[in-house]
């Protein structure tokens, strides 16, 4: 075994709906793969037994991991260790410790709200099993960042920075892995991927749904606590990085804190919030609610690359279609009348990156037409991808497993992104109503007239 593979997962929130809805299905196919051979210890407050655990794992499988396999399934089971009891009681982290065995380099993921985090990292720190050990954190990492400053002051307590590992699964996607691959490994690219030749950028996350019973997170988080501050914000530090120096993987990560380091913190003129009709009538909402479902916004990078471009982001519940899509838009030849022939107008060339559902890259061109003077508007096709990609967290999972630090956020990336966006989570803004399966409010709209409007992803077709 590695040196840095982990000899033991301990899943704290075992009994939740993070684990219900993803971690189960990912530890199976992590066992199908053979990446999983370490006991796998659940924590909960619920007073359950193995039977019960194995059962509740099942489930999970069943609902959300396409189909149980008996074989991996199996494997998984024989793995599971159980600790129930309140985690304030000393008494759990003994038995924690106890059910740990001969473990010297476990790995603990809080599944669980960052306010039971103090007392779980005292916990394990008293008791010891936070000695050569790693934690895992899901998102959202605090709710400013004033609290993601005390988050991140509470984990060193125990853990160092380089055994604290971030959870943004947009880093597990395939597609957002390839934004770089593409950018960063094909030449033609290079040269123009700049303020010289770019003229805007736009990521749109959209989803066609609502809440979906998650009214009581929602009203706690919204559009810009729940994807802004953190998956978006990530692919614009990946789109916008400069090329890492060498193979080490902090080099990488230095860049993209770079970029968000560079990013001006947002104004209430850079901003349009928006709620969909009937938000105030979900479940756990409140009925006079302004939190917003959809937010729309222009960010600066002030850097050398990307001086005076900017770059759009969107992202709504309730719109037209589920999909996150990214358009770099080019500028125009800056001579359009040649030899006698003048170009009609037309859109300008772009690049376009599908990150969701499907996996598309597509480089938007001009070509002539028969007839005089006709153009037609053609779209590059490099790569459409619909095959089953493997889930984010069982990717980064097995990452936290082997000590691959490359896909998790790390603390002054976390912070830099906060303070992106803490201006506005601090200032009272109008908030507009916008009906369900539309673009948004139409507010949002003259934000984007300098560049001739939104790109709207169209429905997917896998």
């Amino acid at each position: 075994m590695s040196e840095l593979r982990a000899d033991a997962l301990v899943l704290f929130g075992a009994t939740g709906d993070l684990a219900f809805k993803k971690i189960f299905p990912a530890l199976q196919a992590m066992a199908a793969s053979g990446r999983l051979d370490v006991p796998v210890i659940a924590v909960s407050r619920e007073s359950w037994d193995i039977d019960g655990l194995r059962a509740r794992a099942r489930d999970s499988v069943e609902k959300h991991g396409g189909v149980v396999d008996p074989e991996a399934f199996a494997k998984l089971a024989g793995l599971f260790g159980y600790v129930g009891g309140d985690y304030n009681d000393p008494a759990i982290f003994d038995r924690l410790r106890k059910a740990l065995g001969d473990a010297r380099r476990p790995v603990h993921y809080l599944a669980i709200p960052p306010s039971a985090f103090p007392p779980i990292v005292q916990g394990l720190s008293r008791s010891g099993c936070a000695d050569g050990a790693r934690v895992v954190l899901e998102k959202p990492f605090g709710r400013d960042l004033a609290s993601a400053q005390e988050l991140n002051r509470t984990l060193h307590q125990a853990f160092g920075e380089m055994d604290v590992f971030r959870i943004d699964h947009y880093l597990g996607k395939e597609p957002v892995q390839n934004l770089v691959l593409f950018r960063l490994g094909n030449s033609f690219l290079e040269p123009i991927w700049n303020r010289n030749y770019v003229e805007s950028v736009q990521i749109t996350m959209a989803e066609s749904f609502g809440v979906e019973g998650r009214g009581r997170f929602y009203e706690e988080a919204g559009a810009i606590r729940d994807v802004v501050q953190n998956h978006l914000l990530q692919v614009t530090a990946l789109l916008a990085m400069e090329p890492p120096i060498g193979a080490d993987v902090e080099a990488l990560r230095d860049e993209k804190v770079k970029v968000v380091k560079s990013i001006r913190p947002l104004t209430g003129r850079s901003l349009v919030r928006g709620q969909y009709r009937g938000y105030r009538d979900e479940e756990s909402v409140a009925p006079d609610s302004d939190v917003e479902t959809f937010a729309a916004m222009e960010l600066h990078i002030d850097s050398w690359r990307w001086a005076d471009v900017p770059f759009y982001i969107r992202t709504g519940k309730c719109l037209p279609t589920t999909a996150t899509e990214v358009l770099v838009r080019l500028r125009r030849p800056p001579q359009r009348i040649f030899s006698g022939f003048e170009l009609p107008p037309g859109p300008p060339n772009y690049v376009r990156f599908r990150l969701g559902p499907e996996i598309e890259i597509a480089i938007g061109a001009q070509t002539k037409a028969p007839g005089e003077g006709a153009m037609r508007n053609v779209e590059l096709l490099a790569c459409r991808d619909r095959r089953d990609q493997v889930e984010p967290y069982d990717r980064l999972l097995g990452a936290a497993m082997e000590g691959e630090r490359l896909l998790f956020a790390r603390e002054d990336e976390v912070e830099s992104a906060w303070a992106v966006v803490d201006p506005i989570l601090k200032r009272a803004s109008s908030i507009y109503e916008y009906e369900p399966g539309s673009w948004g409010p139409g507010e949002a709209n003259a934000m984007v007239s300098p560049i001739g409007g939104w790109h709207e992803p169209k429905p997917g077709t896998s």
